[in-house]
């Protein structure tokens, strides 16, 4: 479905230390297959050990953003430890995203279904385009989309959620707004414009602020309050020790703007 000579992930990165990742099998809809999922591991993986990574934007080919995972080839060869090996795969990666120290903006032009709209759940911020649906579809297969449960219960309300997984429905782009899947909703022809304005946004704040702040957000969630609470504390403490956060306090002090020239 995918020429062999084209990269499955191909990967771009501007001066700035953006990375744009963009999945490249468009006449599978981008499926989540074993080798994309391996192409997709090694980039991110790749982006954790880059110093110089400020954001990195997760965009797709092609008419759908990810159609989930490939059920033709989950289907050639039915296994019990074939499936946990699969779902465990894709399991590490969908963390890999939330435990990068940037930012993920998914970049949704098109369909999000299944693994493919828990892959928009777990980047951290996303943008979609106003043609974009999403589902949680498995369900109308037999299937309960139980793995893709777990980032959507991040996301949206319970009921919301739920509603997703047992009745298979799409929600359009403005509706996953406004339930929380997406953070904001650009015509076609404007999307990257407005994935731009996240991106210019992001990269113009200190990345240890940033890769701290990432960092706590997700701790702190699946902590308890008091935890919670230390957890932040700390945190604070030692971002207020770096250089980029004493400047930009002084410079809320003395009323001028923070020169953090190289300490970004």
């Amino acid at each position: 479905m995918t020429n062999p000579t084209e990269a499955l992930v191909l990967r771009e990165r501007d001066a700035r230390g953006v990375i744009t990742l963009t999945l490249n099998r468009p006449l599978a809809f981008n499926s989540l297959s074993e080798s994309m999922l391996e192409a997709l591991q090694a980039e991110l993986d790749a982006v954790a050990s880059d110093a110089g990574a400020r954001v990195v934007v997760l965009a797709a080919a092609g008419k759908a953003f990810c159609a989930g995972h490939d059920l033709k080839e989950m289907r050639a060869a039915p296994s019990m430890d074939y499936y946990r090996s699969l779902f465990g795969q894709c399991a590490k990666m969908m963390l890999t995203v939330q435990q990068l120290p940037v930012p993920v903006i998914a970049r949704v032009q098109g369909i999000a279904t299944a693994a493919g709209c828990q892959l928009v759940a777990m980047c951290d911020l996303a943008v979609a385009a106003s043609s974009a649906r999403f589902a949680v579809s498995g369900v109308n297969l037999g299937l309960f989309c139980s793995t893709p449960s777990v980032a959507l219960s991040r996301n949206l309300s319970r009921k919301a959620a739920f509603e997703m997984l047992v009745t298979g429905e799409f929600l359009s782009a403005e509706e996953a707004r406004e339930k929380g899947l997406v953070n904001r909703v650009a015509e076609p022809d404007q999307l990257d414009a407005a994935v731009e304005a996240l991106v210019a946004s992001i990269v113009a704040k200190p990345r240890v602020a940033v890769a701290m702040g990432k960092g706590l957000f997700y701790r702190q969630l699946e902590t308890g309050i008091e935890a919670a609470y230390t957890d932040a504390g700390q945190t604070m403490a030692c971002n207020m020790m770096d250089e980029s956060a004493l400047e930009g306090v002084q410079a809320f002090i003395e009323k001028r703007r923070p020169s953090w020239a190289g300490t970004v």
